[in-house]
């Protein structure tokens, strides 16, 4: 498990990265003094201990430009400022500590983090976990019909509701790879429940509609056909 503490205060790294030594001595655990620093490092991290009073880029907005690359970090401000818990929860923070932390509240916080990353793994890349403000949510990748952009959302249209999220369709696409087509700027659709399609739309199995922009018709044709000689 990699770990990553963002955090301009040396003493405040220190502490926290004992305390996770402790709990998981197999961790990785690299420390990053500015925002910029973190952003440029190389590879994945699964937890992320985050400031948010730093130079050069806020902790608020190093998470914002996490979500919307689709990153799928849990994230867990560690700051003295109390006045950004309701924008820490707009880009999905796992928990919010105030400083000074307290040990027994940082372990039982992490452990629940460490949990998460550990569900996450043992479903592979048939499930998906996402974030909001509200709630969490864990989404089957067979369940999802489309995508849709929203600026710097994404909303996420499932069999069962949607999800609303910061992302971007780029990364969206990434994610979820083979059987997903982008088929207009704004969507993104899978095509296991694509019913028909014509200029301009593809008609879903629900008997929603969505764009097929007219440069990707060929490509579409061409790539829903070889999917169909698949299933």
């Amino acid at each position: 498990m990699r770990v990553a503490i963002c955090d301009d205060d040396r003493e405040s790294c220190a502490r926290l990265r004992s305390l996770i030594k402790k709990q998981e001595p197999d961790c990785e655990v690299a420390c990053f003094d500015t925002g910029k620093r973190f952003l440029e490092a190389k590879g994945h991290f699964d937890i992320l201990l985050l400031d948010i009073q730093m130079e050069e880029i806020s902790g608020i907005e190093v998470a914002r430009i996490l979500r919307i690359n689709q990153e799928k970090t849990i994230l867990i401000f560690v700051t003295a400022l109390k006045e950004y818990a309701a924008e820490a929860f707009e880009v999905s923070a796992f928990s919010y500590l105030l400083k000074p932390v307290e040990p027994e509240k940082f372990c039982r916080v992490f452990q629940s983090a460490c949990r998460e990353v550990r569900k996450m793994e043992s479903a592979g890349g048939s499930q998906l976990f996402f974030q909001t403000r509200a709630r969490s949510y864990v989404v089957q990748k067979k369940e999802i019909l489309y995508v849709e952009s929203h600026k710097r959302k994404v909303e996420i249209h499932t069999l069962g509701e949607n999800i609303t999220i910061y992302a971007t369709m780029k990364s969206m696409e990434e994610l979820l790879g083979d059987g997903f087509f982008r088929c207009h700027r704004g969507y993104l659709v899978n095509l296991a429940y694509v019913a028909e399609y014509g200029t301009g739309a593809v008609r879903l199995k629900n008997g929603e509609n969505v764009y097929l922009a007219r440069e990707k018709y060929s490509e579409f044709a061409k790539t829903y056909t070889k999917y169909l000689k698949t299933v």
